[in-house]
């Protein structure tokens, strides 16, 4: 289950950075995204973060596991806060996947923490 979650997370995050980075400029002044490099290194960072946690799924370990805990609730607290504050200034699509992306991220770092074996499990 473990390595599920950080497959899972791999996955949206390099997804999400490839879009990013390859976003077309129509999007880019629908979203108000000005400089549209600005865009393109998010999204690289993204797809970077998205690889190391693709890497890390081989051996998750506390600090790994930590890491994409963490991770996950940071970006949440950041896309959930935006969206309440100026959520009709948003476009109509933008909102709810926002919201989406939010919700699995945070479905994904409880998932990561309750499959997190107990010391007993691992034998410490």
């Amino acid at each position: 289950m473990l390595r599920a979650v950080f497959l899972i997370t791999g996955l949206t995050f390099m997804l999400t950075g490839l879009y990013l980075y390859f976003l077309p400029p129509a999007v880019a002044a629908l979203l108000g995204v000005a400089p549209l490099w600005l865009a393109r290194v998010a999204g690289g960072v993204v797809l970077a973060w998205g690889a190391s946690t693709l890497a890390g799924s081989a051996r998750p370990d506390v600090l790994r596991t930590g890491a994409l805990v963490g991770g996950n609730l940071l970006v949440v607290a950041s896309l959930v806060a935006p969206v309440i504050a100026t959520g009709s200034a948003l476009p109509a699509t933008a909102r709810p996947v926002l919201l989406g992306v939010a919700a699995l991220l945070s479905v994904l770092a409880i998932a990561a923490v309750l499959a997190f074996p107990s010391r007993r499990r691992r034998g410490l």
